[in-house]
């Protein structure tokens, strides 16, 4: 702990006396949603004034990418500022084992994450900020909580990845750590609630707002009302009970900016949106459609372009101009440094890069983005790695070993695999993706000994190829 306060302090004093007080931060992290979820992205049938409004008031990012697949490890790297592979946490907490019988062994993920990782709150607290965690934590249970971590205060915030476990789910009664819910009550609203009441009592002073809602995660749960008003919209093409809770999401980020507004800080402010991974695409052994991420493949728990590209919208008045369409890609691991910048504080030895000279309209030095993801999904996917450098992108899997390479300007969905027609370009990008495995100590799945082709996954190849969109 000690160590952590020394490397936070070293953050502090690069505002002048006489500039003006530090910006606060409101991070809100939805859980699930799919890139193509959202009006300002091309979506017809979900309902999100709020949050198209948000992305019209500043810059809407359309090549911004979640660290991870699944949830865990997106949510480490946007609070470190530091990719998942050095976090150790690699999978959802807790993660799964490997499968006796399958060709790898897969490594095990850290099931909290680490004490001496240094995070937002801890860098911006020399600063004079105060920090608030309101909803979901799953970075760790007792010891490892958001008040181990740097925040003054958690709300809500657990081991859990998911929602209480009421029925139906999402409604009262349940109790988290500073919120109760009585019968009937909506833990979306509640953690509204929540958010609005940290913004009005904390006004006067800079302050990081860390809302991570639980919403869209499954279980799918709404109000009925709502459920039957998109139940006649959807004529049978989307999943209504999800797209109310879309629609409750959007309320909440509504409700956020009037908050701001009321206590007269919303021009003081830099709002951040974005989702932790892709959109699950379909729920349990059901199979029921929850999203589609159409053009792009796959979902949730996968390399290709469904399971990592995400929503990001940026509002800071005065400083991003309005409307403003960003199209080099991004990382998670580049919202520590961001935010870092605006609040002036250093943000340390970090693997993301300042957002905002993107955001003021200039450009970023040219680099490659990667990831490392050495375990099965619940949803399908494969254990592998990948690269992005320029318009290329490079998957490594792992399960039978083999690359696929994609040239995402001309394919976003991923359907033309180039690895033996640009072999150049393959090599280039493999040396790289193997030179960067090896100075993160990245761990690679191994071969099983008791691997059993009659395993009834050993002959997964990847997630199926997109519909056409339907929207």
């Amino acid at each position: 702990m000690l160590r952590r306060e020394f490397l936070a302090a070293l953050g502090g004093g690069l505002l002048s006396a006489g500039q003006e007080r530090r910006p606060n931060i409101v991070l809100i992290l939805a859980d699930d949603l799919g890139v193509r979820d959202l009006g300002c992205y091309g979506n017809r049938y979900f309902s999100t004034p709020n949050i198209d409004r948000l992305a019209a008031q500043g810059a809407r990012f359309t090549g911004a990418y979640a660290a991870c697949p699944v949830c865990s490890p997106t949510r480490a790297s946007i609070l470190t500022g530091r990719y998942p592979v050095r976090t150790g946490v690699t999978d959802w907490i807790p993660g799964r084992p490997s499968h006796e019988r399958g060709p790898i062994i897969t490594p095990r993920t850290a099931t909290e994450m680490k004490l001496e990782e240094v995070t937002i709150p801890e860098r911006l607290k020399p600063g004079g900020y105060r920090s608030a965690s309101v909803g979901k934590w799953h970075l760790g249970g007792t010891g490892f909580l958001p008040t181990e971590q740097g925040f003054d205060i958690n709300v809500g915030g657990t081991h859990s990845g998911s929602p209480p476990p009421t029925k139906p789910a999402y409604f009262g009664p349940f109790e988290l750590p500073n919120l109760k819910a009585g019968p009937g009550e909506f833990l979306t609203e509640r953690l509204t609630q929540a958010a609005c009441d940290f913004i009005r009592t904390n006004a006067a002073n800079p302050f990081f707002l860390y809302l991570s809602h639980f919403t869209v995660h499954i279980p799918l749960s709404a109000r009925e009302a709502d459920i039957a008003r998109h139940k006649e919209k959807s004529g049978g093409r989307y999943n209504p009970v999800y797209a109310a809770m879309v629609e409750s999401l959007d309320a909440s980020v509504g409700a956020v900016i009037e908050a701001l507004e009321r206590a007269g800080i919303a021009d003081q402010t830099m709002v951040l949106f974005f989702s932790d991974n892709g959109g699950l695409r379909y729920e349990g052994a059901s199979k029921q459609l929850v999203t589609d991420n159409s053009p792009f493949r796959a979902g949730k728990g996968h390399l290709y372009e469904g399971g990592v590209r995400e929503p990001l919208l940026v509002r800071y008045p005065g400083v991003v101009k309005p409307g403003t369409v960003i199209s080099t890609p991004v990382s998670s691991v580049d919202f520590f440094p961001t935010v870092c910048e605006i609040a002036g504080v250093r943000p340390g030895n970090v693997d993301g890069v300042s957002l905002m000279p993107l955001l003021r309209g200039g450009r970023l030095k040219d680099r490659a983005l990667f990831w490392h993801y050495p375990h099965y999904s619940n949803q399908g996917g494969e254990p592998g790695s990948a690269i992005r450098e320029g318009d290329w992108k490079l998957i490594e899997f792992y399960h039978h070993p083999r690359r696929e390479l994609y040239n995402l300007a001309k394919d976003p969905g991923e359907q033309n695999n180039l690895i033996a027609r640009e072999t150049a370009v393959a090599q280039r990008l493999a040396k790289k993706l193997q030179a960067w495995l090896k100075e993160t100590g990245a761990v690679i799945p191994s071969k099983n000994p008791k691997a059993d082709p009659a395993w009834p996954g050993w002959n997964l190849t990847g997630a199926e190829k997109p519909t056409p969109p339907s929207d």
